[in-house]
């Protein structure tokens, strides 16, 4: 059984920030959440590559991905191929997906508090909340939500690092709050995420924020694409009086730590869900079934 993983290459390129999200097709980023217990996680076990000293870093690659050649074709009556290397990586994701459930902290969904309705879209998620006559909706996906953990290579003569000590899964997404008031023609828009320091702009006595505004606009209500001709602005060069006043707008609409602990939460449920039946559905389709 390999023991450290890593998602596919596609998370590799999250070291950094931002592209369109949601609303725009919610932005990358590159998220190490800081607040310890804010979220359940799970341990770091994916293994389609190896981070160790006998994984890609040292250009050993698992049987199952090594071949001198095709093997004979079995029949299953399909009319598809099927090669003894088939059978073994059906066998392997079996083996992967028993490992997967195992260490599965939520098999039903956790709740957000607060009265937000949730709805689903394959791995985009819509979180709704009425607040005395304005509707703020929250808009995130767990697809590259993950940010990449690559374990430095063990030098020679070093210790490798007991299970225990490996490296945990949590999705932590870049989101999007849209606040809407009754009869508005547009939308407050804030595109949010998680950065890798926790942010703080007061004298130290407050409590930090987890999470940070990257940009906000005003968007035409109900569209669901961001309208690059709209002003937005972006909080790398804001006034921090200024950002401040948009976090407590957002706190009072019920945005704040303890809302973004369980989006984590919740995000973090949904992304190893939807990875477990993503390995299903491999082997399925492995195994022509």
């Amino acid at each position: 059984m390999l023991k450290s993983v890593v998602r596919s290459v596609g998370a590799a390129v999250r070291l950094c920030s931002a592209a369109p999200s949601a609303a725009r097709a919610l932005p990358l980023s590159c998220p190490t959440l800081r607040s310890p217990g804010s979220a359940t996680i799970r341990p770091f076990t994916r293994s389609l590559w190896m981070l160790n000293n006998n994984g890609a870093s040292s250009g050993y690659q698992p049987k199952l991905f090594s071949s001198k050649g095709l093997s004979p074709s079995i029949s299953c009556g399909c009319g598809g191929l099927h090669t003894e290397g088939d059978k073994a990586f059906g066998e392997f994701l079996l083996d992967e997906i028993k490992e997967e459930k195992k260490i599965q902290m939520n098999k039903s969904l956790p709740k957000m508090s607060g009265g937000w309705e949730q709805e689903m879209n394959g791995t985009e998620v819509k979180l709704t909340r009425q607040v005395s006559g304005e509707k703020v909706t929250v808009t995130f996906n767990v697809n590259n939500s993950i940010p990449p953990n690559f374990e430095e290579e063990v030098e020679q003569g070093q210790q490798q690092k007991p299970a225990e000590d490996e490296p945990e899964i949590v999705s932590s997404p870049n989101f999007v709050i849209e606040v809407t008031k009754q009869g508005a023609k547009y939308s407050l828009v804030f595109d949010c995420h998680f950065p890798e320091d926790e942010m703080s702009h007061g004298d130290g006595e407050e409590e930090n924020d987890i999470f940070a505004i990257r940009e906000v606009s005003f968007q035409p209500e109900g569209d669901s694409d961001w309208k690059e001709t709209s002003y937005t602005l972006n909080t790398d060069s804001l006034d921090w009086a200024l950002y401040d006043h948009m976090m407590d707008f957002l706190a009072d609409r019920g945005v704040d730590n303890t809302f973004a602990d369980e989006l984590v939460e919740l995000s973090t449920a949904i992304e190893h869900q939807e990875y477990i039946k993503f390995l299903e559905d491999l082997q399925s389709f492995v195994n022509c079934k």
